[in-house]
């Protein structure tokens, strides 16, 4: 085996777990190659805003040593929710954590309690997506991150080792991959027969930029952080984002194929329009103008997760972190975990005598916890989105 400071290591997938563990490694003066898919950086928006809990987002920020510079973007405000009544638009007693145990919604988007009526508002700040990966990747060695380099499958050697299959025919072996590649990971077919299945729950999704001047009403109805109001099957919720934009999701219970039943052409957006206005019918005006869209068109975001528990068998030279091993409803945990998995796993790395008794020391810590969270998210989604009237 490789002395620990010669090992080949290669993290696939430039998420937030899988930057973070890149950071720790390289803190810990380990060598570290990630490879991504997407051409660069900016290839595509990264989404809403996250609220970091302190335990596990902001604990894995420290690790990585950029908790001050992530406390200099946050938005302490951000954590802030106003939980509305459908039929009346007017605050509910009950304010806070809408979700159970999490303060937040984050699909590549995602949200966080009361303005008047949370005790330790701030606790958990909001910052967005794409500044964290942003703080993430100006802390790496350059040249770590290989943009465009899409993989394509991994295979266990005999010998311990991985080989990574890169899409344009060409390979590479490690003594260690790590899967961080998402919910749809190219490196968990070796080691997990499990494919994400469908929540039952979509999000539409749309934007609305300028908000304290351009919709102020909108701004007024959020507050500082976000909104949410909820009926059978049916919620919306908004949020602030950095730049006076505001980040708004219709959640439904519904088929897959919504617009199918529907009768609805999705890139029609009049039509889509037309649908939730229906949909949402004796819902207060203020809480319907969510509904006729904003400056960004309505995008459909149907919610998957893996089966939990969502475990496997220890395979030398190859791991998962974040969505890949542990894919879960987007209502304020995943983000935490996977950083808090890239953390810990490099800190293993980095003190066990091997990487196999690294990655078992690893494994046997995320995999109990990401069951418990996976339970917690899907009891939160429920919660999110009742099936019946709260």
């Amino acid at each position: 085996m490789n002395h620990a400071r010669d090992l080949r290591i290669a993290i696939v997938g430039a998420g937030l777990g899988g930057l973070t563990c890149a950071r720790v490694l390289q803190r810990h003066g380990r060598r570290v190659t990630v490879f991504e898919r997407e051409a660069g950086p900016d290839a595509r928006p990264q989404g809403g805003t996250l609220d970091l809990h302190a335990d596990t987002g902001q604990a894995a920020l420290c690790a990585a040593g950029l908790l001050e510079r992530f406390q200099a973007l946050a938005r302490p405000e951000g954590d802030q929710w106003r939980v509305l009544d459908p039929a009346t638009a007017e605050p509910l007693a009950q304010q806070g954590p809408p979700a159970g145990p999490d303060r937040g919604l984050e699909p590549d988007p995602n949200p966080g309690p009361g303005p008047d009526a949370d005790s330790d508002s701030g606790a958990r700040p909001e910052i967005d997506r794409g500044q964290l990966r942003g703080l993430l990747l100006d802390s790496l060695t350059a040249g770590t991150v290989h943009w465009g380099r899409a993989v394509s499958a991994a295979t266990p050697l005999t010998d311990g080792t991985c080989r990574l299959h890169f899409a344009d025919g060409t390979t590479e072996d490690f003594d260690l991959v790590v899967g961080a590649d998402g919910a749809w990971s190219r490196v968990r077919p070796a080691l997990s027969p499990a494919v994400p299945g469908y929540t039952g729950v979509t999000f539409l999704e749309t934007g609305f930029d300028h908000c304290d001047t351009r919709h102020p009403d909108l701004a007024r109805l959020v507050g500082h952080g976000s909104m949410l109001a909820k009926g059978a099957g049916r919620t919306l919720v908004a949020q602030r984002n950095s730049n006076h934009h505001i980040r708004a999701y219709i959640a439904l219970r519904t088929p897959q194929d919504w617009h199918t039943a529907a009768g609805v052409d999705p890139g029609d957006q009049q039509a889509v329009r037309a649908h939730l206005l229906d949909l949402f019918e004796g819902w207060h005006v203020s809480l319907r103008r969510l509904l006729h869209g904003g400056d960004h068109p309505f995008t459909s975001r149907p919610l998957f997760v893996l089966p939990a528990p969502h475990t496997w068998r220890h395979v030398p030279g190859l791991t998962l972190l974040g969505d890949a091993a542990h894919l879960m409803p987007p209502v304020g945990l995943g983000a935490n975990l996977a950083m808090l998995d890239g953390a810990d796993l490099a800190h293993a790395l980095a003190s066990a005598a091997d990487v196999d008794t690294a990655v078992r020391a690893y494994e046997d810590l995320m995999l109990p916890r990401s069951t418990r969270a996976a339970t917690d998210s899907a009891h939160a989604l429920d919660h999110l989105v009742p099936a019946t009237a709260p």
